[in-house]
């Protein structure tokens, strides 16, 4: 027992040492797309039915601006206000849109790049509340309560995110519910975000003078317009439709102002099955992508090449009820579907999965996220958004969660990156070596230890400890480290990328309502006051 100890204190300590990046088991941008829920015949029918959707139904609720670009393009506006686009204006489309496109982190080890099956994991969201798990109502002791979501609690997400292996991009998971001015909300979410990550952020604003203020607020934090420009670390998520087929007016004219400020679109249709988009999935399929594909065309048609991201999000409803259900196996095989037709169109692609229907941390929770995500990733989609962090579809937002959720999220992408098959992986010298020359085990042999660091994912916070030892550590569930190690990283972390000098200034020409001494470590506040 003493020498099996001690092996595993070995290989403990081996793993606990840094590693350099040239040899983790798995990296950002994995190479997905082995599951496909779709033929090659009903890619070709699905891709048939969008053209014939776009060009025979159209949109309603079209502005200005682009009723004159896409009727100048070849697309007709109806007697009754429906604006189509012509199966040539979608071709000419997918000819010229932006293709191996990079999301930029404000630090360059953070870079994304889009291309081909390479997979991405972050977060995304809208959330109203914070699952605060870890504590109890006095009126209700057993239950976990649901508090309203706060601007430090944005912050304090994006920073937890900050330094999380295998989340690659933040994207706003909340709303701050203790800001009721719109203009207010959404410039302070973008600082918040920016501030919080050094990694990409993707933002969103309901007006398009926010938008003014947000990319003048983010030309700042590059040092200037020409260096945003050329390394745009946040992306706009812009819901610019109403499915069925009805334009955002106001979506759509933010997402002018964005394109004319050098900032990448993620563009986001969000029908729910059986509400606002059939209830075949095939037919919420096609509606997203079809939706997606018009403002694609619509984006190519105002500046030629920007970067755009095809972000078709069909959800599904409980037909017994209407609600969300954004954990069900309909969403995970949904959402994979709308990966695998990105990949088919060769589309810079984004979808959505981690959403869990279960309000807490809890088995229901773990099974409705490991298959949606699973399925996403590998469907070979670019950026799979809420993926961590997310309950009750949506409503919810977990700090412990997001612990957990980096554990899953490292496991699945290991599954994504799969079994390299060549002469050195079919280790049969190796094999040879033990069985003829060693111990007749593979303990202790230099191939494993060499394998214990380049091949293997470890969790940070999930338990594989026999149960006699995790006994006697208290029997905890995963829960428990999971907020235990947010605790340490929210008490000790408080990122440093954008420097001090610089937020002084922003502070003087931005009203930001987040408090300078509620962003630094407490001895830092102590020492200034």
């Amino acid at each position: 027992m003493s020498r099996r100890t001690g092996g595993r204190a070995a290989r403990h300590a081996l793993r606990s040492a840094p590693l350099s990046e040239d040899i983790k088991p798995v990296q950002p941008g994995q190479l997905g797309g082995r599951y496909k829920p779709l033929s090659d015949d009903a890619l070709a029918s699905i891709y048939s039915a969008m053209l014939d959707l776009l060009e025979n139904v159209g949109f309603t609720r079209a502005i200005p601006s682009i009723i004159d670009l896409v009727s100048k393009a070849g697309g007709k506006l109806t007697p009754d206000g429906r604006l189509t686009f012509p199966r040539e204006l979608i071709e000419w489309t997918l000819e010229v849109c932006a293709r191996d496109i990079t999301l930029y982190g404000q630090k360059p080890e953070h870079n994304l790049l889009l291309s081909g099956n390479k997979v991405y994991f972050g977060t995304a969201g809208a959330a109203v509340h914070i699952v605060d798990a870890w504590k109890t109502h006095d009126k209700y002791p057993d239950q976990i309560p649901y508090r309203e979501s706060t601007l430090q609690d944005l912050y304090d997400a994006a920073r937890l995110v900050d330094q999380l292996e295998h989340i690659h991009f933040f994207q706003r998971c909340m709303v701050a519910r203790d800001i009721e001015d719109p203009f207010a909300m959404d410039l302070n979410t973008t600082y918040v975000s920016v501030m919080g990550t050094a990694k990409h952020c993707g933002v969103s604003y309901v007006d398009p003078v926010h938008a003014e203020a947000g990319l003048k607020l983010l030309n700042s934090i590059a040092g200037g317009e020409k260096q945003w420009r050329e390394r745009p670390f946040a992306s706009l998520s812009c819901c610019f439709v109403v499915p069925p087929m009805r334009f955002a007016e106001d979506a759509c004219r933010v997402m002018e102002v964005c394109i004319r400020g050098g900032m990448p679109i993620l563009l986001l249709a969000a029908g729910q099955a059986g509400a606002t988009s059939p209830a075949s999935l095939a037919g919420a399929v096609v509606q997203e992508c079809a939706e997606c594909l018009a403002a694609l065309a619509i984006v190519n048609l105002m500046e030629k090449g920007h970067p755009a991201i095809f972000g078709p999000w069909p959800f599904v409803s409980d037909l017994r009820t209407g609600a969300m259900s954004g954990g069900s196996g309909e969403q995970a095989v949904l959402m994979a579907a709308c990966g695998q037709v990105g990949r088919y169109l060769d589309l810079p692609t984004g979808i959505a999965a981690g959403m869990a229907d279960s309000k807490t941390p809890d088995a229901q929770s773990g099974f409705e996220k490991a298959y949606t995500v699973t399925l996403a990733g590998h469907s070979g989609t670019n950026l799979v958004y809420e993926s961590a962090g997310m309950q009750a579809s949506l409503l919810g937002f977990g700090f412990e969660s997001t612990m957990i959720d980096n554990d899953m999220l490292g496991a699945i992408n290991r599954s994504v990156r799969g079994i390299e098959v060549d002469h050195d992986n079919l280790a049969l010298e190796t094999i040879t070596d033990v069985c003829l020359n060693g111990p007749e085990h593979f303990l202790g042999h230099e191939a494993t230890l060499s394998r214990m660091q380049s091949d293997y994912v470890y969790p940070e916070v999930g338990n594989r400890l026999t149960p006699a030892e995790w006994m006697e550590l208290g029997s905890k569930n995963v829960n428990e480290p999971a907020r235990e190690r947010v605790q340490e990283i929210l008490d000790t972390y408080f990122p440093s990328h954008i420097p001090d000098e610089l937020d002084t200034r922003l502070r003087e020409d931005f009203e930001i309502l987040l408090p300078t001494e509620q962003m630094r470590p407490k001895h830092k506040q102590n020492s200034m006051d």
